[in-house]
């Protein structure tokens, strides 16, 4: 299934610009997604298109798809064009619908994002708030397994219900998390200030100590970050000794010292070269991707101004992977085969580690 999401990834990169409509949305995005979830989309008894099912008053209202499961309604799905940003506004046909068919699950798309939906809170009425969400431009290796649920090889109402509840709160939950980790609220300031700051919260405690809340979140999630990088190089080591050990495998040689960084000299005038935190991350999330293909003292970290390159023995011909992570709005991983590079939008460091096999792969060139 990771692979076939990344294939359905490359064609919404590669397309998305130029499709501009419902239609187009649904051939070269949705259908591909059906069938990728093994529903084949030229077989009416499975996928039902344009999907008819009176409302009280309403005849003749259509819901896009409808896929039938062992020979019964099971999803609805409302698809919208690649450009709509999703809305509970547009969910207003499938919630009609939902309770006078007997489909157990509805789903809203507008090709690249993927909204389930499913009677949680209220039997036989599609819930308000979706239990789960998928973007095909941002998700989690955990997402592609939910995912996986609902293939038609996976498929069972009861194991997909079973976790929905709790799917549903902890994505809300967490969602409400990552907006105070970004935009603390005034509540979550006060929580945190009253803690190490006694007595009442004046306004000028209030603007002494409130800016200081969001820099003080980002820096303990970096050193949780760095303390995880930490323990998983750590581990990786421990493990390879200990096969080493065994006589399974070659010793690896451990790390004495932090990595040396290679930064181009500049001319006076120029700016310089500075390495992040976030690409040194990056540089020990790759070197500890590799370290079963190849040594982990190999793999060297060399900084520019544009990007930050990881290579195998220092060496320019031996490009590994390169950081692009400069940018305050989109960033990439770029990867290689052969000498030509690709690159892979991630939003964070850990969306690395969804290239894993892309980069044993290409350090296996140079064992």
């Amino acid at each position: 299934m990771q692979d076939k999401v990344r294939n359905l990834v490359g064609r919404i990169e590669k397309h998305r610009g130029s499709i501009l409509t419902e239609e187009a949305c649904k051939t070269a995005f949705v259908m591909p997604f059906l069938n990728m979830l093994g529903y084949d989309v030229f077989n009416p008894d499975v996928v039902v298109p344009e999907f008819v099912a009176d409302v009280g008053i309403k005849k003749g209202e259509k819901v896009d798809y409808a896929i039938r499961v062992g020979g019964q309604i099971s999803i609805l799905i409302e698809c919208k064009c690649s450009s709509a940003n999703l809305k509970e506004v547009h969910m207003s046909q499938l919630y009609r619908y939902f309770h006078v068919t007997e489909a157990k699950f509805a789903i809203l798309t507008n090709g690249i994002e993927y909204w389930f939906y499913t009677d949680i809170d209220e039997p036989n009425k599609m819930d308000q708030i979706p239990f789960f969400k998928f973007n095909f431009l941002s998700h989690r290796s955990a997402d592609v397994l939910e995912l996986q649920k609902f293939s038609s090889d996976q498929f069972n109402v009861d194991n997909i219900v079973s976790t929905a509840n709790n799917l549903k709160y902890s994505s809300a939950l967490k969602n409400e998390f990552s907006k105070e980790i970004t935009s603390p609220s005034d509540e979550f300031c006060k929580i945190l200030v009253s803690r190490i700051v006694s007595g009442s919260m004046t306004s000028k405690v209030k603007e002494k100590y409130y800016g200081l809340v969001k820099s003080a979140i980002n820096d303990a999630l970096a050193d949780i970050l760095s303390d995880r990088i930490s323990s998983a190089l750590d581990m990786t080591s421990g493990a390879a000794t200990s096969l080493a050990r065994s006589g399974f495998v070659e010793p690896v040689p451990q790390p004495v010292s932090a990595p040396t960084i290679e930064v181009p000299q500049k001319s006076e005038g120029e700016e310089e070269v500075v390495t992040t935190q976030e690409e040194l991350e990056g540089y020990y999330v790759v070197k500890a991707i590799v370290r079963n293909v190849i040594s982990g003292e190999r793999v060297s970290i060399r900084d520019a101004k544009s990007y930050c390159a990881i290579l195998v023995d220092n060496n320019n011909r031996k490009p590994l992977a390169r950081l692009h992570l400069n940018s305050k709005s989109v960033k990439y991983i770029g990867l290689f085969r052969g000498k030509d590079e690709e690159k892979f939008k991630i939003e964070n460091i850990d969306d690395i580690y969804k290239y894993d096999e892309m980069l044993r792969e290409t350090a296996r060139q140079y064992v």
